[in-house]
């Protein structure tokens, strides 16, 4: 784990400390008022098919039992499959600056479904080519290394949300998936103006939801009923200790200090420039969940109020992305 994640933050440039356009966050109180309004709808739709109507003592039994194996990082982790090395000369040579777009294409395309990713990368919302990208060299260069990099770490992630086999969080999993995807391109979005690292922020995005994945399967095994409590202040509190998790399983896993910090400050008035811009970015990519599930509208005051310029932009080059 260690290696392969070191290799790819060994090029990953640090952002400066603004961006011109990445406006200042809004004020604490009203962030968090805006947070809980998107947590809430977000939530809401989440379980709309799985959820019910529990008891305080059966939704305070849910988040003890998540706390409880937040304290204990083996026996977290031992519940998920550590992320995989993947393809470790191609990431080797990613941490050479040196290394040409020619060299990472003949070695990229030893891998017929790596080709087809790349290409789709190319392809997506977030490029917006003026022609449709077929070749491989050409998807290389636009995406470039730092792409490539994301798109990688992207790949090898994607067992472990997916790791559900039953219940509420079978069904669950695809849907926090596309989530975890978007929340890491817009935290990659949001970090030049907040101060933080790219991949960094990129990376906490899709390890951030981890912990919810494994709250599900607990929360169903704790009702026995393959379902999950649907009250949105539930689902708050459910977001916050289940976060806990993902930053222990992180530390376990030794994903650099800034990512585990940054998952855990999350939502902290002290938090990390990494915290700040995860948060931002997990409440854009909800909202552009929920605009693709028509549950909010392209005018809706989230959208409209919620989000400044540089915000909205990024909500839209969540549209459609390769997954």
């Amino acid at each position: 784990m260690k290696n392969w994640i070191n290799r790819m933050l060994s090029s990953a440039d640090k952002a400066p400390e603004a961006v011109a356009g990445a406006s200042a966050a809004p004020e604490q109180a009203a962030q968090d008022d805006y947070g809980v309004q998107v947590d809430a709808a977000y939530y809401r739709w989440l379980t709309a098919s799985g959820g019910y109507q529990a008891g305080a003592e059966v939704e305070e039994h849910i988040l003890d039992l998540v706390r409880t194996l937040a304290a204990d990082p083996v026996a977290a982790s031992g519940l998920v499959p550590r992320v995989p090395e993947l393809i470790p000369k191609l990431l080797r040579d990613l941490a050479d600056d040196d290394v040409s777009t020619g060299d990472l294409a003949r070695q990229v395309e030893q891998d017929l479904v790596l080709v087809a990713e790349v290409i789709r990368e190319a392809n997506s919302a977030y490029y917006r080519p003026l022609q449709a990208v077929k070749s491989l060299d050409v998807a290389l260069m636009m995406i470039g290394q730092n792409g490539l990099r994301m798109l990688l770490a992207r790949i090898a992630f994607r067992p472990l949300i997916k790791m559900a086999d039953q219940g509420f969080a079978r069904q669950a999993a695809p849907l926090v998936w596309n989530q975890s995807e978007k929340c890491a391109l817009a935290s990659s979005l949001m970090a030049p103006g907040l101060g933080a690292g790219v991949f960094e922020a990129y990376l906490a995005g899709l390890m951030q939801n981890l912990g919810l994945v494994v709250a599900f399967r607990l929360a169903e095994r704790a009702v026995e009923s393959g379902k999950i409590p649907g009250s949105s202040e539930f689902g708050r509190r459910l977001f916050d200790v289940s976060r806990g998790l993902s930053s222990t399983i992180a530390a376990h896993w030794e994903f650099p200090p800034d990512v585990v910090e940054g998952i855990a400050g999350y939502g902290q008035p002290d938090g990390s420039p990494l915290a700040r811009t995860l948060e931002r970015g997990d409440q854009i990519a909800k909202l552009r969940v929920l605009l693709d599930a028509r549950v909010v509208d392209d005018d809706d005051a989230l959208v409209t109020e919620g989000l400044d310029s540089f915000e909205r932009r990024c909500l839209g080059k969540l549209t459609d992305l390769p997954g």
